[in-house]
């Protein structure tokens, strides 16, 4: 993040906003409420190609700046105890074989706001989640913050935070990384602190268990991800711009749990090696070898184990791998992704799912400085006064 005044940034929080007109769901037809160039959304959510460096129970930009870098950062801080705003993409975990290890970030985004003040919390919640979760200290985003805070040796006794959801929960999108890595990346802002990606990566996966999903979240991209111990570790890699991705949400929803339930203690040596082999090959396939796709995205450790949780859902992959598309199920499920070069070959979603064009988000979990007062006397929805209608692209 480029070093700004709360005042300022304010001000061009709500000129991007203005650029693009919200759609009943949150989504824009145009333009990018934080003015970056992080892809194009539709109604069924955001599709086109994001350059490198340009421009809570499941699994699952700043333009011109790249992970790390001050201008993507805050290198200079926010200034203690400012409000902050804070963007966060739906991630894709396993991606095939990649299993407990592989994350992608994508570009649908959850958007929070946290203003301090008071001594204790005021939580407000609008789209996926909303009349579900917690609106006090147990929010799972308010946890993250309070975590975040004490790993930095920070106090904010209290603050309101608003959370506009468009993550789907329990559909394995990482919803819940995405409000644990939002969460400790708001407390950096708070803090004042500039945001340290692989320590955030450290801090989520000792919140959420396993580093796949918050990695990808936090570092944006194609990310791999392994436990050192107890810590959780990522190394960054740069998927190929031209790829995008099609996700199928139904609309029933799988634990986790459940779905790790049904996974045996042991499977085959030769499944074991296989899968290695693929694993290894879809590295090459995300970022120079698209054509390898279909080949590297086969798997034999997981998904088939979890057909009794979601056999719509596996049926669906068997169906468009048939057609020759890169199809794995998204995280725990029960989300289908095909992940390849020509969107538009994917089919309609079946009856009761919806069908997101996606495009990869390059950047992760991105944090800005917002004017307090600003958010406070708007109810902390300036962009509810840019709504338009856009009929042509309603759901």
């Amino acid at each position: 993040m480029a070093s700004t005044s709360d005042q300022s940034a304010g001000r061009e929080f709500a000129d991007a906003g203005r650029r693009g007109g919200e759609l009943d769901d949150g989504e824009t037809a145009s333009g990018d409420p934080f003015g970056n160039s992080a892809g194009r959304e539709t109604a069924d959510g955001v599709s086109g190609h994001v350059g490198s460096g340009s421009g809570e129970l499941d699994d699952g930009e700043v333009a011109g700046g790249t992970p790390g870098s001050d201008a993507a950062d805050g290198g200079s801080g926010l200034g203690a105890a400012g409000a902050v705003r804070v963007r966060v993409p739906a991630t894709s975990a396993n991606l095939g074989p990649g299993f407990d290890a592989f994350g992608l970030a994508l570009t649908r985004y959850d958007e929070l706001t946290v203003v301090p003040g008071g001594t204790g919390v005021s939580v407000e919640v609008t789209g996926p989640g909303e009349g579900e979760v917690a609106l006090d200290e147990s929010h799972l985003v308010v946890r993250a913050i309070r975590a975040g805070l004490d790993a930095l040796g920070a106090s904010v006794p209290g603050f309101t935070l608003r959370c506009e959801n468009r993550i789907p929960h329990g559909r394995g999108l990482g919803s819940s990384s995405a409000a644990i890595v939002g969460g400790i990346a708001a407390a950096y802002g708070l803090a004042g602190e500039p945001l340290d990606r692989e320590r955030v990566v450290e801090l989520a996966h000792e919140i959420e268990g396993h580093p796949d999903n918050v990695a990808a979240c936090a570092l944006g991209g194609f990310t791999i991800a392994w436990t050192d111990g107890d810590t959780g570790r990522t190394v960054r890699l740069e998927p190929l711009a031209e790829l995008s991705v099609v996700a199928y949400v139904p609309s029933t929803r799988v634990l986790t749990k459940e779905a790790r339930g049904l996974l045996p203690s042991a499977v085959p040596h030769a499944d074991a090696a296989a899968n290695a082999g693929r694993a290894a090959l879809l590295v090459a396939a995300l970022t120079s070898r698209p054509s390898l796709l279909m080949t590297a995205t086969e798997d034999w450790l997981h998904q088939e184990y979890r057909q009794p949780a979601m056999p719509e859902s596996l049926a669906l992959v068997h169906k468009l791998r048939g057609s020759g598309l890169a199809a794995v199920v998204s995280g725990a499920g029960p989300t289908v992704l095909v992940i390849g070069e020509e969107p538009e070959r994917a089919d309609e979603a079946p009856d009761g799912w919806r069908r997101y064009e996606l495009g990869i988000d390059p950047l992760g979990v991105q944090v800005w400085p917002a004017d307090a007062e600003l958010l406070l006397a708007e109810g902390g929805n300036e962009r509810s006064r840019t709504r338009v209608e856009h009929p042509e692209a309603a759901d």
